[in-house]
């Protein structure tokens, strides 16, 4: 076993010989970790000589993909450097391997971006608010999520158009909240911090305006209201499926819901049915008694988000009743974007990657998840079809409420690392003072201008007609 084997399994030494450290001798630790790297040595972005051209490695991510659907990738990463940087993790991850770290490990996101965050429903079917996309998680230095959050606002901010003197002090005051949270913590107790979570309903924010406060919790509640009236048999149901004599169908919507051909989707003739009786195996014992009671009745590939388009993310259909349906997101995974960096993963399926990534670092997961493997040899991982699953919209935000949701990602973060990785190290090596602050919204800001290079450049490919793109109207 490698050192970065022994790290994540959390075992450099056997468990019997590692000493009981303090939650204080862990925080001198991490500020002894300062003489070899500097806080203020986090501050900005320089890009090396040798780095990699954006447009060669976006297409290089593209390998595996449906030829067919790169095209709508990349019209949607044209709207706005925004959504380009949403879809290009891949690019970030490149860069950040080439920055300083601590040294300091945790289960990363991977692509802490804003929009990767919201609010779901637990299994008690309470709202919290948690990252909600993991598809990119790996043991990887701290830092480079906090870095990928904090950028994420810099260019947030740019796309509404705040204040420029608004931006940087947002980024600043977002890596402020992680350091805090992070601080309280370092000294809560291990199973205090496991079930520590964030609900939506009762959140409060201890330093943010009360104004903005109010106004945030009042949205929340609104889309709370509007989420619980959609459920899955009264409104996803009818919005998806059709009848087609007795059977249901999935409507197809092409180019973004389609049935797949057999060489697309190996199996359709059975059902699927080697790949659910590998997805049944990987659920608990008690869910697998809850999924018995379903029944598979059908499947298309269903294009979502940004950067997962042109991966093989379908929408399966399942039935208990002719008024008793289940819809699975069934998702490829692919190796993480950080896995050339950080190490390659344990696992040896990439959706139990995600699976277990997401264990780890949300506050509660949806019953359903699990994972399997296509006859292609592609890696799935499955969860239920937006159960109550609320994502930003922040067209209309001001400075105020990119602040405070900003503060609530970077909350969240926190509590994600804490449970993984020594908070009280972390704490430690970031201090108490504003230094980590500022060099990380430095750093957020220098690299944003990065981002807009990039996007930039992959305009410029479109328009040479280097690169194809797909507007959907």
């Amino acid at each position: 076993m490698n050192e970065v084997e022994k790290r994540e399994q959390g075992c450099a030494a056997p468990r019997s010989e590692i000493p009981y450290s303090s939650p204080e001798e862990c925080a001198a630790k991490g500020r002894e970790l300062r003489d070899a790297v500097p806080r203020p040595s986090q501050a900005g972005w320089k890009a090396p000589k040798d780095r990699r051209d954006a447009i060669e490695l976006l297409n290089e991510s593209n390998k595996g993909r449906l030829p067919s659907l790169v095209p709508i990738r990349f019209g949607r990463m044209s709207a706005s450097p925004f959504a380009f940087y949403r879809g290009a993790a891949v690019l970030m991850a490149a860069d950040l391997a080439t920055t300083p770290t601590s040294g300091i490990r945790v289960q990363a996101c991977g692509d802490a971006h804003l929009m990767n965050f919201g609010g779901f429903a637990t299994p008690e079917r309470n709202i919290i608010f948690d990252i909600n996309d993991l598809d990119e998680t790996l043991p990887a230095p701290f830092e480079w999520d906090l870095k990928r959050l904090a950028t994420s606002v810099v260019i947030a901010a740019q796309y509404l158009a705040l204040p420029q003197s608004d931006t940087a002090r947002v980024a600043t005051d977002v890596v402020r909240e992680y350091r805090e949270r992070m601080h309280d913590y370092a000294w809560m107790r291990a199973l205090d911090v496991w079930y520590d979570k964030i609900d939506l309903q009762k959140y409060k924010d201890r330093s943010g305006d009360p104004t903005v406060v109010e106004a945030a919790r009042k949205r929340l509640a609104e889309r709370i209201e509007a989420e619980r009236r959609k459920t899955v048999a009264d409104h996803l149901y009818p919005k998806l499926v059709s009848q087609e004599g007795t059977r249901p169908r999935i409507k197809d919507e092409p180019p973004l819901i389609f049935h797949p051909t057999e060489d697309l989707a190996p199996g359709f003739e059975s059902g699927y049915e080697e790949a659910i009786a590998s997805y049944r195996e990987s659920l608990p014992e008690h869910v697998r008694k809850l999924f018995d009671r379903f029944h598979f009745v059908d499947l298309a590939i269903k294009v979502v988000g940004v950067g997962s388009v042109g991966t093989m993310c379908g929408v399966g259909l399942f039935m208990a009743s002719d008024s008793d349906p289940l819809f699975l997101q069934v998702k490829e995974a692919r190796a993480s974007v950080l896995e050339p960096y950080a190490g390659k993963s344990l696992h040896p399926n990439h959706g139990q990657r995600v699976i277990a990534g997401q264990h780890i670092m949300q506050a509660a997961s949806d019953v359903f998840l699990g994972w399997t493997r296509g006859k292609n040899g592609r890696d799935f991982y499955l969860r239920q079809l937006r159960d109550m699953k609320m994502s930003a919209i922040i067209e209309d935000w001001d400075t105020g409420m990119l602040r405070q949701y900003g503060r609530m990602c970077a909350h969240a973060l926190a509590r994600a690392h804490a449970r993984s990785g020594d908070a009280a190290m972390i704490a430690g090596y970031m201090g108490s003072g504003q230094t980590f602050d500022d060099a990380i919204g430095e750093f957020a800001t220098e690299y944003s201008a990065q981002n807009r290079q990039d996007y930039r450049a992959f305009i410029r490919a479109i328009r040479e007609a280097r690169i194809k793109v797909m507007i959907e109207g």
